[in-house]
């Protein structure tokens, strides 16, 4: 089943990337070259957000398509990886579906920078949850953000949402009439009232559902909603701040390469942002303009072109599994 190739003593090198999100996982499988010979989709495989049965079923739907031999370096970006330990037990799960195979894996931040071939800078993800991340030209590292939903996350699509929620219900608490960020969120959220929302918000546990939400806020906000337009500029200040401590920590003054769907797809978010940082001197500001999957591509073929058997790419360690 996939797309195996014959083995032989002169096959082609192949590498895999996969991208494991918080709502869907990514895969793609190319020549040495860079050339894509095929990509697959399945649901999120981020143990942090599913169980270990369902995440591993997505794995295995990734390798059914891809194939399970003849890959040399496999280089898997997932949210959710902080720890030694999780990368060495995502790797054992990876590597045990792609024998022989060279594993990397890392938290998918990097993923955005190498999607942007670009070896030193700053990468941010503004989607579901954000994060910072970045490298100096002399190799060393630094982060910011990434803490999830319960501690973090600001100016993520659900610290939006979260926000457009708070207003809704001090609203009602004042004994306001809705106002429009009320009318419009308690009815895409299929709620009847203030506290109706509320009790959704606590029962829907989903966090892509409310991240999803957040485009309320931002369609309100082009219309000149003064409560979404202070919505919108918070957000902008929290991914800012990210970039700014992962800037003065590293001494670098960019790229930075944004990513994300919510940063990706809200111009206005977008342009706050790139204000912002000229403000602090930061002006090289790019959004990343094809899918993270590539970047683990990227620090695929890199590792599969040293010399050095346990090189990844200069984001971790590499694993092999027989």
């Amino acid at each position: 089943m996939g797309n195996d190739r014959e083995m032989s003593s002169e096959r082609t090198s192949t590498v895999v990337g996969i991208d494991i999100g918080g709502s869907k996982t990514f895969a793609a499988r190319a020549d040495a070259d860079g050339t894509v010979i095929s990509t697959a989709t399945a649901g999120s495989a981020n143990f942090e957000s599913v169980s270990l049965e369902a995440g591993l079923r997505e794995i295995d739907a990734i390798f059914d398509t891809l194939g399970r031999t003849g890959i040399d370096v496999v280089c898997v970006g997932s949210a959710g990886i902080n720890t030694p330990e999780q990368e060495s037990d995502l790797a054992l799960l990876i590597g045990t579906r792609a024998p022989g195979a060279r594993v990397i894996v890392s938290h998918d931040t990097p993923l955005i920078l190498a999607a942007a071939e670009l070896d030193s800078g700053i990468a941010i993800v503004c989607g579901t949850g954000s994060v910072a991340w970045g490298r100096a030209p002399d190799g060393r590292v630094a982060r910011a953000g990434g803490w999830g939903y319960l501690l973090g996350d600001e100016g993520s699509g659900y610290w939006v949402t979260k926000q457009a929620v708070r207003h809704v219900l001090q609203h009602s608490d004042a004994g306001l009439l809705p106002d429009a960020l009320s009318t419009a969120l308690v009815e895409a959220s299929e709620a009847v009232s203030a506290y109706g929302l509320l009790s959704r918000f606590y029962a829907e546990p989903s966090r892509r559902y409310w991240a999803q939400r957040a485009s309320i806020v931002f369609t309100l906000a082009a219309k000149g909603d003064p409560i979404c337009r202070g919505i919108v500029a918070g957000a902008a200040t929290a991914i800012v701040e990210l970039v700014t401590s992962v800037a003065t920590h590293l001494d670098v003054a960019g790229p930075v390469v944004l990513g994300g769907g919510l940063v990706m797809n809200q111009p206005t978010l977008d342009g706050l942002i790139r204000d912002h940082l000229a403000d602090r001197g930061i002006t090289d500001v790019r959004v990343l303009d094809r899918e993270p999957v590539y970047g683990a591509l990227y620090l695929a073929r890199r590792a599969l072109s040293s010399t050095s058997p346990s090189s990844s790419a200069g984001i971790g360690r590499a694993y092999r599994y027989p």
